[in-house]
């Protein structure tokens, strides 16, 4: 590319800068860049974040996990690599206070830690209830002292000082824990900790020989030691008879909190897609009208002797100069951008997040440039074939459709790459592809509206401004299919965030709504069952999940007995390694999903299974399965499969009996709650059913909720990025053929048509391309809606049938609107001025 090239480029850069030519297309390239950009940024400093507070999570660099206490090789084989080690045992127990403090209960999460504990990390304890924030510490709790959390106390009405009664064993409660770094998940997370010297357990008298009890091995040291033991473990792992053990991972550790995660970058990734998505569009719009208005300079540049390749060369340059210019911009943009999620997403995640990497403004900029090279420079590389004859004869060296060899090109790489910064296939496959199908349905649609419009319209009675509307639209059946494609994809996306702020976001509160039960009472013999619920009902609680509950081992699967030997993947080792929580109804819980077979009420021999659990086991409808339960053999066909929604907060099981009652089984009731806010009321529960275990899960549902709105106002904050796109699409649509529109109003000004007609030809036929686009975009929104929540975010959702009318009228508003602000001076033009330019 020669210097001549490379100077014309910078000043036909500077001079159409200058003149606002390249506004629209930089704009767009901006915003496309900072969305996405902001998302990476924000997704690239979280996942480093997790990999560094990885070890805090667990505790130690590595941690053996197991439900007896680890055979003696495990901790030989540590202290041979020279690892440091610390154990500790967890197990939930019944918290009481004494006699002169009230004598109230409360289910606890106990912990017995060793000297060394934690390994990694830090402990944060804190002098009184009201501090936090507390202080690090390297200590553990000493002999006859116990640490816990702030919630205890409230729940017992206990403070600093006061003794803890657990089990034979009273503790003297002396510091109040504000950050455990090894807390995990699960079911007992939810109940606040105690946490005691190991050497006090014994006198306890808590730990029996059925007792479940976690035990876990921390481990900490080099890497490559660190390396070694995770090797001998897994072999150890692999080994015959090695049950109850499993090595833990950082997906292990917080599972509900990375889900929730997940699914946030979900969101965000497919609302930044759709600015992407948009974005190309306007940019393509915008290059075709940028280079409409430069044939005729390309014209005179032909005839003064200027070769095509020093064309070619100088737009290349000017092109690749202005993206390079809003990508630029744009991943600043998105780097400020970030720390506003950070920022809304406090608490979620660590304000104190390691530095962003250079990828997401390596792919912002990559982003930019693909925009401009596959959708921009097709139109304008035409302007080096301008013939020079058009200076003398307008009608020659028009713009043609670009190659479909160039454009499947650009788009293929533009689409590559939007797969890759979505970090999610089956969303981005989704999102990209719902987006091309949409744009071949809106064409081919449009172009048999426009064809039918002139069958329809009588001209003989239908009024002037829509005969002459009509004419307009059908006079160019082309340019009406691109704008009517252009308005309905820009719609498409306003529709589709539309549905996503409402009914998919109201799906995702749903799933665990700000009522859904927030206690949990199990062990209810079945003879206290019915004074249980009366005392329920008198307290104000109407409905409640209340089931039967039976532990059962899985020993055989189609008449063959089975082991944890019988699979090979480390979570159904698990499973059938340990006892199920089963349970019986009549009738199907309303909160899950048959997805295979049928449920049969009152159906003899027949189980229903949960698919997770089903595909883990590699169980079919039709298998057999036998449970020993308390002893008892019991055996079952698959009859229907469930889909189970665990986050939703109700009573569920994996394997359920479709009956009212099995006989002859020891079975206690389980039941799921809101309780009333009346003061008192667990304390007194407990006190009327003793054995009773009263998990109280509001703090835990209270934190859920808040996560889940910090999450949705991070999302709404990146929607406008993706609102604005959407409207640059509709103004470009609008303003594509603004030149053409002038010079026919012009000709029809000149032979007597007044300015009132003219406009009320140009509001009907704004108005009837806004109405088909708004139509054709919300029909496709609501598929591509559905789409995405059936297989990317996972809810049950169907659309209103109100979608069609107000996309429709939405389509018609907004046309009208960008109309009115982009072609509002073509009726003001005066029409010699209009025709003279259209002489030269």
């Amino acid at each position: 590319m020669n210097s001549s090239a490379s100077a014309l480029g910078w000043r036909t850069l500077w001079r159409d800068l200058r003149s606002g030519e390249l506004r629209l297309l930089m704009v767009a390239v901006t915003l496309a860049v900072a969305a996405l950009t902001g998302v990476g940024f924000f997704s690239d400093r979280l996942q480093s974040g997790l990999q560094r507070d990885a070890r805090q999570l667990l505790g130690g660099d590595a941690v053996v996990v197991s439900d007896n206490p680890p055979a003696e090789a495990w901790q030989k084989e540590a202290e041979k690599l020279g690892l440091q080690s610390a154990l500790t045992l967890g197990f939930p127990t019944m918290g009481r206070a004494g006699d002169e403090q009230g004598g109230a209960t409360r289910l606890v999460a106990l912990k017995a830690v060793s000297p060394g504990y934690p390994l990694r990390g830090s402990l944060r304890v804190a002098q009184t209830s009201q501090d936090t924030v507390g202080a690090t510490t390297r200590e553990i709790p000493a002999r006859g002292e116990t640490w816990v959390e702030a919630p205890l106390l409230e729940a017992l009405n206990l403070k600093v000082g006061d003794a803890l009664l657990l089990g034979d064993g009273s503790l003297r409660i002396t510091r109040v824990i504000t950050l455990e770094p090894d807390r995990g998940g699960g079911f007992m997370s939810f109940a606040p900790r105690v946490m005691l010297n190991e050497a006090d357990l014994p006198a306890t008298n808590l730990v029996q020989p059925a007792s479940r009890i976690t035990y876990r091995l921390a481990l900490a040291g080099n890497d490559t030691a660190v390396k070694r033991y995770q090797d001998w473990a897994d072999a150890q792992l692999k080994t015959p008879g090695v049950h109850g053990v499993r090595l833990e991972s950082l997906e292990g550790g917080r599972p509900e909190m990375r889900q929730t995660l997940d699914r946030a970058e979900k969101f965000l990734n497919l609302v930044a897609l759709l600015a992407a998505l948009l974005s190309a569009v306007a940019v393509a719009l915008a290059a075709r009208g940028f280079a409409s208005r430069h044939l005729n300079d390309c014209a005179m540049l032909r005839v003064l002797g200027l070769p095509q390749r020093t064309i070619a060369g100088a737009y290349t340059i000017e092109f690749l100069l202005a993206g390079l210019a809003s990508s630029a911009v744009g991943v600043a943009l998105g780097y400020a951008v970030h720390y506003v999620f950070v920022s809304m997403l406090s608490g979620l995640v660590d304000a104190a997040l390691p530095a962003a990497s250079f990828w997401p403004a390596v792919f912002g900029v990559g982003i930019g440039l693909t925009l401009l090279v596959a959708f921009g420079l097709p139109p304008v590389l035409q302007l080096a074939q301008v013939p020079p004859l058009r200076v003398i004869r307008r009608d020659v060296g028009a713009l043609r459709p670009a190659s479909l060899a160039v454009l499947g090109l650009g788009v293929a790489g533009f689409a590559a790459l939007l797969l890759a910064v979505s970090s999610d296939l089956q969303l981005g496959l989704i999102a990209v592809g719902g987006f091309a199908g949409a744009v071949a349905v809106f064409a081919l649609l449009s172009w048999g509206a426009v064809k039918l419009l002139r069958r329809v319209v009588n001209e003989a009675t239908a009024p002037r401004w829509l005969v002459l509307a009509t004419r307009q639209i059908s006079a160019r059946p082309a340019y009406a299919m691109v704008q009517v494609s252009s308005l309905a994809v820009g719609l498409l996306a306003l529709v589709l965030l539309v549905l996503l702020r409402t009914d998919l976001v109201s799906s995702w509160r749903q799933a665990t709504p700000a009522d859904a039960p927030n206690r949990f009472v199990i062990n209810i013999m079945p003879e206290q069952g019915d004074a249980f619920r009366a005392n329920l009902k008198g307290a104000g609680v109407e409905t409640l999940d209340w089931y039967p509950m039976f532990r059962g081992r899985l020993i055989a699967i189609n008449g063959k007995d089975t082991s944890p030997d019988s699979f090979t993947e480390d979570r159904a080792k698990r499973l059938v390694d340990r006892e199920f929580n089963l349970s019986n109804a009549l009738e199907k819980p309303v909160h899950n999903e048959v997805t295979a077979g049928r449920w049969v009420e009152g159906e003899a021999g027949a189980i229903s299974v949960e698919e997770g659990i089903a595909e883990t086991l590699g169980l079919k409808m039709g298998d057999s399965l036998r449970f020993d339960i308390g002893g008892m053999p019991v055996e079952a066909r698959i009859t229907s499969l469930r889909k189970v929604d665990w986050s939703s907060m109700h009573a569920n099981f994996f394997v359920m009996f479709p009956v009212a009652q099995l006989a002859d089984l020891p079975i206690t009731y389980l039941a799921a709650f809101r309780a009333p806010a009346q003061q008192g009321f667990d304390n007194a529960l407990v006190r009327q059913f003793p054995n009773v275990t009263n998990v109280d899960m509001s703090a835990t549902l209270a934190q859920v909720q808040r996560v889940l709105d910090q999450v949705i106002r991070a999302v709404e904050f990146l929607f406008g990025f993706t609102l604005v796109a959407g409207l640059i699409v509709l103004f470009a649509a609008v303003t594509a053929t603004r030149e053409e529109r002038a010079r026919e109003f012009a000709i029809m000004r000149a032979v007597g048509a007044s300015g009132k007609l003219l406009g009320g030809v140009q509001r009907a036929e704004l108005v009837g391309v806004g109405l088909l686009a708004g139509f054709l975009a919300s029909s496709v929104a609501i598929v591509v809606g559905w789409a995405m929540a059936r297989y990317a975010f996972d809810f049950q959702w169907t659309a209103s049938p109100w979608v069609l009318v107000a996309g429709s009228v939405a389509g018609a508003v907004l046309a009208l609107a960008a109309g009115w602000w982009g072609l509002r001076e073509v009726l003001r033009r005066p029409v010699v001025e209009t025709l003279r330019a259209a002489a030269e």
